[in-house]
């Protein structure tokens, strides 16, 4: 199938899709279903062999924390809002344990090319929804639980007349998806969106490219960015079609896809050396 449509490869997970693309050989002409989607298993699976790591000693750094501050710290920094660093993450956890300017000004040093407003607004909405919603003390062990404390999390942002700024789709579910990556054997489990994966950015434009390659029959939803309006429906919709390409193949769960599907999508430089 002709490639001309598709972004440049910067990573070597993009560069085999295109080679894929260009082979051909499905009956549709576009990509070979079934070796997109080994090359996506293999993609997200050694991705998350780091995330894994980076969340377990995230989490093990500061064992009084609250763990769901660390967890929405490490979102923020793999949303590449902050630089992923165990001095940030330390300093998220103290501003969102109890607010005070020494934690947020430290916090912000460690802002990347959108600046410290993002980081700093994001800490503003997540201190407000802490104080509104109540979740367990320990991250939940089993899939049920954690998706019923991510529901509880949405209520204010889904029905509020005053939801936080950059709350959006990246912000609301990322920290949930941490919270998988520090209990492996869980993530590993998960085969349908219980709890709701991350929908937007690099998901968003890897799932596109799938789309174009014929390997998904639907498009993705857009999302908007996590200072605009939250979008229920393409959480839902994305999240979908997630669960599509992970039941295509044995031997993965819905967090490996979710993982192939960024590596895919991705624009950063850096993403050649992650896996």
């Amino acid at each position: 199938m002709n490639t001309k449509g598709f972004p440049r490869p910067v990573n070597e997970t993009q560069r085999e899709f295109l080679r894929l693309c260009e082979a051909g050989g499905c009956a549709r002409g576009g990509a070979p279903r079934g070796k997109v989607l080994e090359l996506l298993r293999a993609s997200g699976k050694s991705l998350n062999l780091l995330a894994h790591r980076e969340a377990q000693a995230h989490l093990a750094a500061y064992p009084r924390a609250n763990p769901w501050h660390v967890c929405f710290a490490i979102g923020l920094s793999w949303g590449h809002l902050a630089r992923l660093d165990v001095d940030f993450t330390g300093a998220v956890a103290g501003v969102l344990g109890h607010w005070n300017d020494g934690d947020l000004a430290a916090a912000k040093t460690f802002h990347m090319e959108r600046g410290p407003t993002p980081i700093e607004q994001s800490l503003r909405g997540a201190h407000n929804l802490f104080g509104r919603v109540l979740l367990p003390d320990a991250l939940p062990t089993t899939l049920d639980r954690l998706a019923t404390a991510q529901q509880r999390w949405f209520a204010p942002i889904l029905t509020g007349p005053d939801r936080p700024r950059y709350i959006g789709s990246w912000n609301a579910t990322a920290m949930f998806m941490v919270a998988l990556f520090a209990q492996p054997g869980l993530a590993a489990s998960q085969v349908e969106p219980k709890p709701m994966l991350p929908p937007g950015g690099p998901i968003f434009r890897g799932l596109q490219m799938l789309h174009k390659a014929g390997v998904l029959r639907n498009s993705p939803a857009s999302t908007e960015l996590d200072d605009q309006a939250f979008e229920p429906g393409a959480l839902y919709v994305n999240n979908s079609l997630l669960q599509e390409l992970c039941a295509g193949l044995p031997s993965w769960g819905l967090i490996d896809a979710h993982s192939g599907v960024y590596m895919l999508g991705t624009r950063h430089l850096q993403s050649d050396s992650w896996s």
